[in-house]
């Protein structure tokens, strides 16, 4: 495993930029990987992923359809949604709600979608997500979600596509909800991908982002990737 120790002798300097973005498709390990680069610089980490199932939880908890643009509209425009930058804690409160586990019910797994289509509250979450950032207590945050490096931070200084073969994907979030059925997982995971993908490409690369493959890398491999992109254009950007 990739620690502080690590990456100080790689020569990694923790200071900037503000945003370090990640894209990636559903079990391309970016929430993972994100995590423990994050950690491992000293770094704040921001999963976009939570505020949105966070928002379709408060949706359904209103008695809202999330297929319905104008409930979701409706209810972003009251939406009290804390999430913490720490990389060890990921806990994630709406008002007085802790949701923390709440947002990983399958109920909320499958309205995601129809909140994340809706273009006007895109746009509200990233003007969130930007704010989160510009106020961390942090020399950089990592950022991942799935329109992070076109859409929230085009101009950031390192911005990475991470992805994977969409069948290692699917074998690998079928090893991380223990007890599931590898089909089925592969067959959900196939359908918000192709839900997704009205939205927003985050199966290819825009000009200027950063290709890592994690197809045939194990874990440590896939940091030790991301943290030579971010390296390498980071120094770049100082130059």
């Amino acid at each position: 495993m990739t620690d502080s120790s690590t990456v100080q002798a790689r020569g990694v300097d923790a200071r900037t930029p503000d945003f370090i973005a990640i894209d990636g498709p559903a079990g391309s390990g970016k929430s993972s990987v994100s995590k423990a680069v994050a950690r491992a610089l000293g770094f704040g980490y921001l999963d976009t992923g939570s505020a949105y199932r966070a928002l379709a939880w408060h949706v359904l908890e209103r008695g809202a359809d999330t297929a319905d643009a104008d409930a979701v509209i409706a209810a972003a425009s009251d939406f009290p949604v804390q999430l913490g930058l720490d990389p060890d804690d990921r806990s994630v409160r709406v008002g007085d709600a802790d949701v923390t586990e709440a947002i990983r019910e399958p109920r909320v797994s499958g309205a995601v979608s129809g909140v994340a289509r809706v273009a006007e509250v895109r746009e509200q979450v990233n003007r969130l997500f930007r704010s989160l950032v510009a106020e961390a207590p942090y020399p950089a945050v990592v950022v991942e979600g799935r329109d992070i490096t076109t859409v929230v931070a085009p101009d950031a200084p390192v911005r990475i596509l991470l992805t994977a073969a969409p069948e290692v994907r699917a074998a690998r979030r079928a090893g991380e909800l223990a007890g599931e059925d590898a089909a089925a997982v592969a067959a959900a995971l196939h359908k918000r991908d192709a839900s997704d993908s009205t939205v927003v490409d985050f199966l290819n690369a825009a000009e200027g982002v950063e290709v890592v493959d994690s197809t045939e890398l194990d874990f440590t491999q896939t940091i030790d990737a991301v943290l030579t992109v971010i390296e390498r254009l980071r120094g770049a950007h100082r130059g």
